[in-house]
């Protein structure tokens, strides 16, 4: 099956990296190579674009669309959150430009074999890096009902989690939920009828949950931002586009917090925490797709972009 995925905010990324020819950029999402390619073609002399994922397929399918700028060109096997390390070991510690699209790759969702959707009856997994250990099986039939609970009820913003956490502990008991069909009859039966009819398919909520659980996804997110922002060159901007109100909130904090980290009480006339600004928000409200690019792309209604700015100097 062939690696397609159509980037969300292409332009409107593109444009508010704010792309300077002979820069340092790293793509930390990398997918098909779609933002990143965009951003290869735009560099010249000493520019230098580093594309890093965590997926195997998706970094065969870079490394062929990014075939015309190989020699500008970095490709690295991980997940963003090791960013340092991983660019420190080609003798990178700054950059000038740094992306993340956090939203899942169409093919990823649509290859049945890696068993992140409810469209196809297939073995539960739902790794983006296939090399790690836990797959969404083991979060189905190993997790107590209070965690897929919690999971559910926050990362999929389901109603009905507390029911469907139930039904998953009840009917494995009988016996090991291992394809994607099991799970999605499973949750089916754990939403009433009236409301099984409303708002597309009844498991949709639970696999996203399920998914961002199996990959850490927030919590990389979280843990990553301070580190990110701080190998800005001056002047540096970070462009993030999330598909997920959790997501979008920690990024949204971030953000705020390292345009305006003083920590001192409101009614103190003067800042004596110490604490100092490292740029600024360059987005006020986040960049939503047109309604073209909805029409086009209907997994773009969910998208949000945010951008920070390095301070000159820091």
């Amino acid at each position: 099956m062939e690696f397609k995925h159509t980037s969300v905010l292409l332009q409107e990324t593109i444009e508010n990296l704010d792309i300077k020819p002979e820069g340092i950029y790293v793509d930390g999402t990398l997918g098909g190579g779609g933002h990143a390619s965009e951003i290869a073609a735009r560099l010249r002399g000493r520019g230098r674009l580093i594309g890093i994922d965590q997926d195997e397929e998706a970094i065969a399918a870079a490394k062929r669309r990014l075939e015309p700028y190989r020699e500008r060109t970095t490709l690295i096997r991980d997940n963003y959150c090791n960013m340092r390390p991983a660019l420190g070991q080609i003798g990178i510690e700054k950059v000038d430009g740094i992306i993340l699209d956090l939203g899942v790759s169409s093919y990823q969702l649509d290859n049945a074999e890696r068993g992140f959707s409810y469209k196809y009856d297939t073995a539960l997994d739902m790794r983006m890096d296939t090399r790690q250990s836990m797959s969404a099986k083991e979060i189905i039939n190993d997790y107590p009902e209070s965690d897929l609970y919690r999971i559910i009820r926050d990362y999929g913003e389901e109603q009905f989690a507390k029911n469907i956490a139930k039904h998953i502990v009840t009917a494995r008991k009988d016996k090991p939920i291992e394809t994607t069909g099991q799970l999605c009859e499973i949750i089916k039966a754990a939403i009433p009828a009236k409301m099984r009819a409303k708002g597309g398919h009844p498991a949709k909520r639970t696999f996203q949950a399920i998914r961002i659980e199996c990959n850490r996804e927030l919590e990389v997110l979280k843990d990553s931002l301070d580190q990110l922002i701080d190998m800005l060159l001056p002047g540096g901007r970070i462009c993030i586009i999330t598909f997920h109100s959790l997501e979008d909130r920690i990024v949204k904090s971030a953000f705020r917090k390292h345009e305006n980290p003083c920590t001192c009480p409101p009614d103190f006339p003067v800042c004596v925490c110490g604490q100092v600004p490292k740029g600024k928000v360059v987005t006020r409200k986040p960049i939503l797709p047109s309604e073209g690019e909805m029409q086009v792309n209907t997994r773009a209604k969910s998208a949000k972009l945010r951008v920070f700015s390095k301070a000159e100097g820091k």
